[in-house]
């Protein structure tokens, strides 16, 4: 049997504006496809994240009453549990296009459930319109990601990691129990000289975090 075409959006996050912002491409699909599909589609579209949204029909002992849907993010190398800009792209696309009745939108993804919520905002200026002229919705969409818990850095790796940073002075390091994640403290003004050693910094985590302490309060 074949199946119907997917119905699909590229959204610019974080701007307001056309081709600017961060991209991501968002599928909605009827019901769950292959792995092996999810990467193809994701590889041709070629951007930096590709999600891919399938509604889930809750029970009648499931005590929310809110649309969930299961979220996947695919980049064009491999899937990732967790994904910011295609999260926000993905809530915009069901809130613009009416396919959601609630202000609240929940999400399955691997790292737990997430939720959206569309809030009216309120501007001073004249309320912005679409290209037919007519009065076009204006809302902010909040996200509630879970909490990744912590733990404290070996302190083997302090020595190495500051290195790799350029030998910034370092306050504090964390690391997530859940991913090879690294958030590192600072003093404010390693800001202005931040020149890291991207290979090095490679080999003790997967994405890092500056903190900038400051004095000001």
């Amino acid at each position: 049997m074949d199946r119907k075409p997917v119905n699909y959006f590229v959204v610019d996050a974080f701007t307001d504006s056309a081709f600017k912002g961060n991209p991501a491409a968002v599928c909605l699909l009827e019901e769950e496809r292959d792995e092996k599909w999810l990467q193809a589609v994701a590889v041709e579209f070629n951007l930096s994240e590709t999600c891919y949204l399938t509604p889930i029909s809750l029970s009648d002992d499931h005590q929310s009453s809110r649309p969930r849907f299961r979220l996947r993010y695919f980049t064009p190398v491999d899937e990732v549990k967790l994904c910011g800009h295609a999260t926000l792209a993905a809530s915009h696309t069901l809130f613009t296009r009416g396919l959601v009745g609630s202000s609240i939108i929940e999400f399955d993804t691997l790292s737990g459930i997430l939720t959206a919520t569309k809030i009216p905002e309120i501007k001073k200026a004249h309320a912005s319109s679409n290209r037919n002229g007519e009065a076009k919705e204006s809302f902010l969409i909040e996200l509630d990601f879970p909490i990744v818990p912590t733990t404290e850095c070996n302190s083997i790796d302090v020595a190495p990691i500051s290195e790799a940073l350029n030998g910034a002075s370092i306050i504090d390091i964390k690391s997530t129990t859940t991913a090879n994640d690294l958030f590192v403290i600072t003093p404010i003004p390693f800001l202005f000289d931040f020149c890291p050693f991207c290979l090095c910094v490679s080999k003790f985590t997967v994405s890092l975090m500056l903190l900038f302490l400051s004095d000001a309060v």
